[in-house]
């Protein structure tokens, strides 16, 4: 683990926190026996990262509304974002994953990638406190938050929410115009996004495909989102796994 930590920037004083943080659900699934995951670092590292990127971006752009520091934020804790930030400290090779899920391409999957960095900046955070998880979010995030300087945000909410469901392999968000109001020359319409007939999210724009966003954006930052995918990533993960196993 020493490489690890030389590349995160902190040395655990309870080693244990970044070996749970590495362990993915498959290996309780495949030894059938009760093993400890990463899934509740996971939980509470997305609530440290969405904290202290929030500080970060407070203290870099000092001229943004709190639309575009929102807008901000969801790009650099995005799936794809996760990931790639996994990749580039090569976080894959250091996971503890079942044989079938491993053989099956696990540890260059995103979801996984992302889950494990959450579950990292969650292990750090119960290791040190929120500074150390502030230094670690700066250290790792620290190319993407130069970006936000060089030019406009590529913020594309419904793509991001596209992207995360399509990982897990399902079919996609519906859309639905609930409600307008005013003349027709100046309408406000009101959408609403909804998946596994749960609805994520609600917005309000001057056109449908704003209120669609706005809908998405809102559907984002949503934890019953979360939670939707992971139990479904569960269900995918035990109809598949057997099939591995006997391959």
């Amino acid at each position: 683990m020493q490489t690890l930590e030389q590349v995160i920037g902190h040395t655990f004083q309870d080693p244990a926190l970044l070996q749970l943080a590495l362990t993915h659900g498959s290996v309780g699934y495949e030894s059938q026996r009760a093993q400890a995951d990463n899934q509740r670092l996971e939980f509470l590292g997305d609530a440290v990262l969405q904290l202290t990127l929030s500080h970060l971006l407070f203290q870099k752009l000092p001229q943004a509304d709190e639309g575009v520091l929102t807008q901000a934020r969801s790009q650099l804790v995005s799936t794809k974002a996760l990931a790639r930030i996994a990749r580039r400290i090569g976080l894959g090779v250091h996971l503890r994953m079942g044989r079938g899920e491993e053989a099956n391409g696990g540890r260059d999957r995103e979801s996984t990638l992302a889950d494990a960095l959450e579950a990292v900046a969650g292990a750090i955070y119960l290791d040190a406190g929120s500074d150390a998880a502030r230094q670690f979010s700066s250290l790792l995030f620290a190319e993407d938050l130069e970006a936000l300087n060089r030019g406009p945000l590529d913020i594309n909410p419904k793509g991001q929410l596209q992207e995360l469901i399509q990982s897990v392999g399902t079919e996609p968000p519906l859309y639905e115009i609930i409600d307008s109001e005013g003349p027709d020359h100046a309408k406000n319409f009101v959408a609403a996004v909804s998946w596994q007939g749960t609805r994520l999210g609600q917005g309000s724009g001057r056109s449908k495909k704003e209120a669609e966003v706005q809908a998405a954006q809102t559907a984002l930052t949503n934890t019953a989102l979360r939670e939707l995918l992971r139990t479904t990533r569960e269900k995918l993960g035990q109809q598949t796994t057997p099939a591995c196993e006997q391959a």
